[in-house]
């Protein structure tokens, strides 16, 4: 398997500084302190990280469904992640996944089920044992 790249760039100090984040086959992302706390227009890691797991979880839900005989003809999933004071500093606590899928030939139970084992086995899920990941998943009629 190959080695997916990242960088980023901060210039300044904390309060006035300004950087960029970038995947490296995509567009560069701005961040600042205000983009990270105070809702400025831009982005932050922990957006970021919603996405990758978002993204993840996605494809490997395709293949989930698909290994079951299940041929997915959409998934939108979205993540709010949840980042906490703890002592000093930062934590990301809680990210919950929402998914919405529209499959044809399955019930809610056959789908919950693949959609759990999906959220476990995950790559991006994997590196984040740490944090507690939710799931809510819907069918799409």
């Amino acid at each position: 398997m190959g080695i997916s790249k990242g960088s980023a760039q901060w210039t300044g100090g904390l309060k006035d500084g300004k950087g960029s984040m970038k995947p490296a086959h995509a567009s560069e992302v701005p961040f600042s302190l205000g983009t990270r706390f105070e809702g400025q227009q831009g982005s932050n890691p922990e957006e970021l990280i919603g996405a990758a797991l978002a993204g993840c979880f996605s494809m490997a839900l395709s293949l989930g469904l698909e290994k079951a005989g299940l041929k997915p003809t959409s998934i939108q999933t979205s993540a709010d992640v949840q980042l906490d004071k703890q002592g000093e500093g930062f934590a990301i606590t809680t990210i919950a996944l929402t998914t919405e899928v529209a499959v044809p030939g399955t019930d809610d139970a056959r789908f919950q089920q693949i959609a759990e084992e999906t959220k476990k086995g995950c790559p991006v899920s994997k590196a984040l044992a740490g944090v507690n990941i939710t799931l809510k998943a819907k069918l799409k009629s």
